[in-house]
């Protein structure tokens, strides 16, 4: 009897041993190994901060992959788009479409625009206070031409009306000067290119004083949180459909309806709605299929984008503030996002 209970243990022994060696030569995986084990993501983010917990979201979910992400560099629209085609940078979530179509050539075809973060939504246009607009009949930027409607908005004494527009390299850069050029505007429209940010809070000072101002702004942005459409400030229409020429095919989609706070319904805003869209090196994703489905299957609402950028206006703004959003943005989804990432880890098997 002894000895067979020996024979019992030692069958038991070996068939343990065996299941060692199997697991350490690979015939046999004890724990699933992260797709992203070992390897390390290049991101990038824009140099508008409305974009930056877009990114801090995405990058907890290549972490929960295993990825190591690194921290995000800040780019221009430009440098970036050179960078991933060239395979400088892996890749970015801060890609707005057709805006950025300018950047085409840029970075195809060593990289691509893949998923959306938020598909559709995202408005761009001019704006004026209400007060100003109501009191002066202020719909349209052919207005501007009127010599008493520039010297409203002429903050210099130049003789031209002042407008809060975007720093050079930004996409919506070149559509504003597209915009000046088109309905003749330079001698009448003085578009201010310094940091976006500051410029605002400027105009934001003037408006608290109870001065007129005008800009150009996007959404989802801190800027329609404190100056609300249709209460504070109201869109502006432009004279017609006119795109530069990477755009131009979508003229017909820049008359919008249902624009709160625009003068009129419809609104010919003459800007598009914009996709909010990653775009990556191609290699990269040959190499990462379960980056590629997290990019191709996460959304963040456009809502819950503009909630974070209220936030941060009134100063939770830090890395740590950042993080702490995401994460907590995440927990609120959570049943979703653990959808996304066993999407993911299955198209990495």
């Amino acid at each position: 009897m002894l000895d067979t209970a020996r024979k019992h243990i030692s069958g038991v022994v070996w068939s343990v041993l065996a299941v060692a060696l199997l697991a350490f030569s690979g015939g046999v995986t004890l724990a699933q190994e992260l797709p992203g084990e070992g390897k390390t993501v290049r991101m990038a983010r824009a140099t508008w901060d409305t974009g930056w917990f877009q990114t801090e979201v995405y990058t907890q979910a290549l972490e929960a992959l295993g990825y190591r992400v690194d921290r995000p560099i800040t780019l221009d629209n430009p440098p970036f788009y050179q960078s991933v085609g060239q395979g400088d940078v892996d890749l970015w979530v801060n890609g707005w479409f057709p805006l950025h179509n300018t950047y085409r050539e840029a970075f195809e075809p060593g990289a691509t625009i893949v998923g959306y973060v938020a598909e559709g939504g995202a408005l761009q246009g001019y704006l004026i206070d209400k007060k100003t607009q109501q009191e002066y009949g202020i719909t349209n930027l052919e207005d501007f031409k009127k010599p008493e409607v520039k010297e409203l908005f002429d903050t210099d004494g130049n003789g031209k009306a002042d407008l809060v527009a975007c720093p050079p390299g930004w996409g919506c850069e070149k559509v504003i000067s597209h915009h000046l050029d088109a309905y003749e505007l330079r001698d009448h429209i003085d578009p201010i290119k310094a940091g976006y940010a500051a410029s605002m809070a400027d105009a934001l000072g003037r408006y608290e004083q109870g001065d007129p101002i005008f800009f150009y702004t996007w959404t989802p942005n801190w800027t329609v949180g404190l100056l609300k459409p249709g209460e504070d400030v109201m869109w502006l229409e432009v004279p017609r459909p006119d795109l530069p020429p990477d755009q131009k095919e979508l003229e017909d989609a820049t008359t919008l309806s249902g624009v709160n706070g625009c003068v009129d319904d419809p609104c010919e805003m003459g800007w598009p709605a914009n996709d909010i869209r990653p775009v990556a090196n191609k290699a990269f994703l040959e190499d990462n299929p379960a980056v590629r489905s997290l990019l191709e299957n996460m959304r963040i609402p456009i809502e819950d984008i503009f909630a974070q950028n209220a936030l941060m206006n009134e100063g939770e703004d830090s890395a740590a503030d950042l993080e702490r959003h995401a994460k907590e943005w995440i927990e609120d989804n959570q049943e979703q996002f653990d959808e996304w990432i066993a999407q993911a880890k299955e198209a990495a098997m």
